[in-house]
């Protein structure tokens, strides 16, 4: 595989640098890609990056992962407005431990391959550099004038920016360039990778590289993707969808992409999946004949929980999704997680209950327009349960004298109540 032809059918290449290819050409290459350690978790803003590492090792060539110990103390300017909170060590270990169990989805690490994938940190390395020697062998190589035509300084120091830039963020671009040099030395790193927003850090590094060592060194950056409404990639109403289970269900990451635009979906087949170019043109020509089908998204949210996940969170994603449009669910919704229950029923009305209520037994109408108030009345619940139109956990109820009692309680504390095809409710015990 070429990685350049694979990433520029995959509409992967926002700039790249003279001479990349060539150099790719000629010898396996080791790169380097930086993620930013301020969470215990890559979200799919972090996609984009990985998948350019793991395209890198599929064309025979080495990947470093380099996680910003260092420079996530101090916060990158770079599309930001304000200066990022600065995190202790500890908790940036932690998080780059975490990292790299998620990375390890992705890359080889472990086997014996001569590419095999590495994850560096830059505090390894400049945790003992004092601020006279970094001064000394690093600032002196770089303008102040070269540094202030970063795009990412210029848009601070424009008023772009509340507090200004601090001295701090100013440096950021000189560390990743220290980053950069020292892999060059140390690793014979000859390419940075990174997103279109870290084009100017990348080439201060290479800069700094040529005016100290004389040595040629690329950079190739991919695009920052967006929505084809114009809005900003991965962020939903409850914030970032991420990678790890604790913050972004299985089930709610599988509808994120499930829920994606027509025009998205084929993009992101191409940024977030390996399937070749000729599947996902068929793909797009079944789209294009019964896009009510919805062929590009199921098979796009497919790829990608199961490659984040596994075949089994796919599966019971799959599941789970059908469980609010079919009526004989009743198994699978008590099968659920109790984060996979709320995730489904998330919006829809909740009432609280004593379970000690439950517990004794309650009749169905006192339930349904007493206790709670999914009818305004028992005459009409009674009516409506009589015509076979309540479900309680999918079940359908036809005798209005039931009682209803804590057997209904899935996971020892919810019960889901439908009324008529499209109305669902939550009872919750407490």
């Amino acid at each position: 595989m070429n990685f350049i032809e694979e990433l520029t059918w995959r509409g992967m290449i926002h700039t790249m640098m003279p001479g990349t290819e060539e150099q790719l050409a000629k010898e396996m290459t080791t790169a380097y890609l930086g993620i930013d350690p301020t969470a215990d978790s890559l979200h799919i803003g972090h996609l984009c990056g990985v998948m350019m590492l793991r395209h890198f090792q599929r064309c025979g060539h080495k990947p470093l992962a380099l996680v910003g110990g260092a420079t996530g103390m101090i916060g990158d300017p770079s599309g930001k407005s304000a200066e990022r909170n600065l995190l202790d060590e500890a908790t940036l270990r932690h998080n780059q431990e975490s990292i790299k169990a998620q990375l390890s989805k992705f890359l080889d690490f472990d086997s014996d391959a001569p590419n095999r994938a590495e994850m560096v940190n830059n505090y390894d390395w400049t945790k003992d550099v004092t601020f006279l020697d970094f001064a000394r062998e690093i600032g002196k190589h770089i303008t102040v004038n070269y540094m202030m035509t970063k795009d990412s300084v210029q848009k601070r120091l424009n008023g772009e920016a509340r507090d200004g830039l601090s001295f701090t963020e100013f440096t950021y671009q000189l560390l990743q360039g220290f980053d950069f040099l020292h892999l060059y030395e140390t690793k014979g790193c000859k390419l940075q990778l990174g997103g279109s927003d870290q084009w100017g850090n990348i080439t201060t590094g290479s800069e700094l590289i040529r005016r100290k060592l004389g040595g040629e060194v690329f950079a190739l950056t991919c695009p920052l993707i967006t929505k084809a409404d114009g809005g900003k990639f991965g962020k939903t109403e409850s914030g970032n969808v991420w990678l790890d289970p604790r913050y972004t269900s299985p089930y709610k990451f599988y509808q994120f992409w499930l829920n994606v635009s027509d025009a998205d979906a084929e993009k992101y087949l191409k940024i977030f999946t390996f399937l070749s170019k000729e599947e996902i043109e068929d793909l797009v020509k079944e789209h294009a004949e019964n896009p009510g089908a919805r062929p590009l998204q199921k098979r796009l949210a497919k790829e990608v929980t199961v490659m984040v996940h596994s075949e089994k969170d796919y599966q019971a994603a799959v599941e789970a999704s059908q469980i609010l449009f079919s009526n004989s669910a009743g198994e699978a919704l008590k099968a659920l997680d109790e984060q996979t229950l709320l995730d489904i029923f998330d919006g829809v009305p909740r009432f609280s209950l004593p379970k000690a209520e439950l517990e004794a037994g309650v009749p169905l109408l006192d339930l349904l327009a007493v206790r709670t108030q999914v009818f305004p009345s028992k005459g009409e619940a009674r009516k409506m349960v009589q015509g076979g139109g309540v479900s309680i956990n999918k079940e359908k109820l036809t005798d209005p004298a039931a009682v209803i009692d804590a057997n209904s309680l899935l996971g020892g504390k919810y019960i889901h109540v439908q009324r008529g095809k499209k109305n669902h409710f939550l009872l919750v015990a407490e």
